[in-house]
């Protein structure tokens, strides 16, 4: 999957999930997106900030959504108002824990993994590791899914 922020002509900003980027092509071209607010159809990809990492304590993780949840890089953004709720919190320090316990961590070698596996030339297993925007939107538009999620300190951190 890739995320995008959306915008629509009245200059409201969404965020929008799609499989690929062609994906959202066609549903834009369609008319298919609307936006929450006023719901004009006329959508286009709005400007992303890129991901700033924060140093190697708090690594942005990747996996293929068939294999495991996981995280193209990203910082997680606080709520509305503020600083995440503490029980959003505790359910993305779960999520990493289940993660790290149930998945491999591949590192910077999460794409060319994570193409392995689709193609059957490794072991298939959920992963998790580092990708780049480029490369998960890549990923993605070759039929590989992968998921995001904020990647949090540990909970006994």
């Amino acid at each position: 999957m890739i995320h995008y922020q959306l915008r629509c002509s009245a200059a409201h900003g969404f965020d929008g999930w799609f499989r690929s980027a062609a994906a959202f092509d066609d549903q834009a071209k369609r008319g298919l997106l609307s936006c929450p607010e006023c719901g004009a159809t006329d959508v286009v990809r709005a400007l992303m900030a890129p991901a700033v990492g924060r140093g190697r304590a708090a690594p942005a993780q990747v996996a293929p959504a068939a294999e495991a949840p996981a995280a193209v890089p990203a910082v997680p953004q606080p709520a509305v108002g503020g600083a995440l709720p503490d029980q959003v919190r505790a359910a993305l320090q779960r999520l990493r824990a289940e993660v790290e316990k149930r998945c491999e961590n591949v590192g910077d070698r999460f794409a060319e993994e994570a193409r392995l596996i689709h193609a059957g030339e490794s072991p298939a297993r959920g992963i998790y590791g580092e990708a780049t925007p480029e490369q998960a939107e890549r990923l993605a538009e070759d039929g590989i899914e992968v998921a995001q999620i904020p990647w949090l300190p540990r909970a006994d951190s």
